[in-house]
């Protein structure tokens, strides 16, 4: 299935934790937990441009093609080389402070990011708009 689309986050499990455990300040961690993230993705076979908008915050695209080590950016604005992978139909990708995967499930962009420092995982569930 295709990652191609435009979604806005519908709900989010454990934020406060995961921004806790990757050292967020508590008043960074305020100010973005009502953010309505929009991610936009487009896929050409194995070449994705991945970019998340943050309304009043930071926008970032990241460019990659599976399998090949890539330049990175995180929306805190560190940049790192990864190799995103796909693994059973999931964008799968290491994050300097955590581990990262995106799928479609019924027609919904989910994410998940699951911190290295053990603790719970931030997941977030995007709707295409309407």
């Amino acid at each position: 299935m295709s990652f191609t689309g435009k979604y806005e986050m519908e709900s989010e499990n454990n934020y406060d934790e995961f921004m806790k455990r990757l050292g967020l300040p508590s008043d960074r961690i305020e100010k973005g937990r009502d953010l309505k993230t929009i991610s936009e993705v487009q896929q050409d076979g194995q070449n994705f441009t991945w970019s998340q908008n943050y309304p009043g915050g930071p926008s970032i695209t990241n460019n990659f093609t599976i399998g090949k080590e890539c330049d990175m950016e995180t929306v805190m604005g560190k940049k790192f080389k990864a190799t995103v992978q796909m693994e059973g139909g999931k964008v799968v990708v290491n994050f300097p402070h955590y581990n990262y995967t995106a799928e479609i499930v019924d027609g919904k962009l989910v994410e998940v990011s699951v911190p290295l420092v053990p603790g719970k995982i931030d997941e977030n569930v995007f709707l295409p708009p309407a």
